[in-house]
């Protein structure tokens, strides 16, 4: 028996209509459901204030929308309903849910769980709205396997370090917390648009044009959109799974799942991913467990972000708000060179060419260009955070911030300060034949494999030879390494002494 004669699902960061949490949920509560995305001009007008005009991520979304609309109107024909469709808004989200839901005249709204303080305030301003026109808000857990204080210390606390955190996770964990949503079965409730009469008709998804936005080079660089993109991503990293824990560390191999983009708008279950990697970790295969362990970092700075929402504009760590990073024309001289890939050192430089052509970059160089920018340059983890934020397809607060954090040694479980990546060793290391570099450098493509990772130690007829000139074809490096290092060593000395520095 429903409970509610008319619902609302109002989907947020997770563009699916299988095995949804809040859609399931819906569906069997509900005689009726209606579904809803909104293009929050909250969202969308900062970034065209910025000149992000060209946003892959939102081409990204628009796109899985169309795939979105489609599935919702395969399941309604499936159960003999015609004219479902997703309806699709380009306004103030905070405003406009509870507005609709007042003009479809339904009794209860049904979203997912989204812990980003700016979704925590929206969804309190949605809550208030709602419950003063009597309409219920329901929400679900359905982008972590497990999500704010599921997982606590013996004391009772959320825990601050990822190895006990992730030992404490797979001993909580049991099949049923990754057992699917079902949606299919009960999509008979799935309802067509009311029409006219009350103000809300169908209408095809909004082009980028019509919200404002141009189109980007997605189509060109060949990323997958949608619930299909999504599955054959896995379906084919399934196949190279086993080899996951050797191959994920170099950026010119095809090593990792490429998943993350779909993860973060949720065009894939994490449930279904995570049953599988699960599975195959219980059988003992290493590149199932390391993949796994990703997964459980992503459980852990999503529940971070959920118990310590100061971490968003602070350090995890107090105290290493006391450091004194670089500032001035001469700092943002030297941001200006690490954002356009021109530090002179390739690994950088390459990891740096990738974010900006295609959105995507390695996980490896993130840590890599992020070391570099915080303890080669001096400069503030949070500029390259904010570069990050507006440049990764994948952009995920809780993910981008701890990732930024753990390279500044100030957040959770982070590197000790004194580890700092030596931007050559981890070009010789990760990158050996320096495929990826010329991919991304294609200036330095003929220098040798000795000369490649640091051009300035090569000879002038090497570099003559390969049509190199430094300081005109490619940069000098912005810093010395070793200079660096101990400018960092000093400049984190407020926080703790000098340890053993790393490569």
């Amino acid at each position: 028996m429903n409970t509610y004669n008319k619902g609302l699902m109002w989907f947020r960061r997770d563009l699916r209509a299988d095995d949804n949490a809040a859609l399931h949920h819906a569906l069997q509560a509900c005689r009726q459901v209606w579904c809803v995305f909104v293009f929050d001009t909250d969202i969308l007008d900062p970034l065209l204030e910025r000149g992000l005009v060209a946003d892959r991520r939102v081409e990204f979304i628009r796109e899985s929308l169309v795939a979105l609309d489609a599935r919702l109107r395969e399941l309604g024909h499936e159960h003999g309903t015609q004219g479902v469709s997703l309806i699709v808004r380009h306004a103030r989200a905070q405003d406009d849910i509870p507005a609709l839901a007042q003009q479809l005249q339904v009794q209860a709204v049904f979203a997912n769980h989204d812990d980003e303080p700016a979704a925590h305030a929206r969804d309190a301003h949605v809550l208030g709205r709602l419950a003063h026109a009597g309409i219920m808000f329901h929400g679900y857990k359905d982008h972590v396997v497990f999500e704010r204080r599921e997982v606590l210390t013996q004391a009772g606390h959320p825990f601050g370090v990822f190895t006990p955190y992730k030992n404490a996770w797979l001993k909580q964990l049991q099949t049923v917390h990754l057992a699917p949503h079902p949606v299919a079965p009960h999509a008979g409730s799935l309802a067509p648009l009311p029409g006219q009469s009350v103000g809300v008709c169908g209408a095809p998804v909004p082009t980028l044009g019509e919200l404002g936005f141009q189109t980007t080079n997605l189509a060109q660089i060949r990323i997958p959109t949608g619930t299909h993109g999504a599955h054959q991503l896995f379906e084919d990293f399934v196949q190279r799974i086993d080899r996951y824990q050797d191959t994920r560390d170099f950026p010119a191999i095809k090593g990792p799942s490429y998943l993350s983009v779909h993860l973060r708008f949720g065009t894939i279950s994490i449930r279904q991913v995570a049953l599988v990697a699960y599975q195959m970790h219980l059988q003992g295969m290493a590149g199932a467990s390391t993949w796994l362990s990703e997964l459980i970092w992503r459980d852990f700075y999503h529940q971070i972000l959920a118990n310590f929402p100061h971490v968003v504009e602070k350090a995890f760590k107090p105290e290493y708000d006391h450091i004194k990073f670089e500032h001035g024309k001469h700092a943002k001289e030297l941001f200006a060179a690490w954002c356009e890939g021109r530090t002179g050192y390739p690994l950088v430089d390459a990891a740096m060419a990738q974010i900006n052509q295609t959105g995507y970059m390695h996980n490896r160089l993130r840590m890599v260009v992020a070391s570099f920018l915080v303890k080669d340059l001096g400069i503030h983890w949070q500029w390259g955070e904010r570069y990050f934020a507006d440049h990764l397809i994948d952009f995920d607060l809780a993910a981008n911030n701890g990732g930024w954090q753990w390279a500044s040694s100030s957040g959770c479980d982070a590197q000790p300060y004194f580890r700092i990546f030596n931007p050559v060793t981890q070009s010789e290391r990760f990158d050996p034949q320096g495929k990826f570099i010329r991919r991304y450098l294609p200036q330095l493509a003929n220098l040798p494999d000795a000369c490649l990772h640091a051009p300035w130690q090569a000879r002038e007829l090497e570099l003559a030879a390969a049509g190199v000139e430094l300081g005109k074809t490619y940069p000098l490096p912005v810093v010395d390494h070793a200079e660096a290092r101990e400018r960092t060593l000093l400049r984190y000395a407020v926080v703790k002494k000098p340890g053993k520095v790393g490569n």
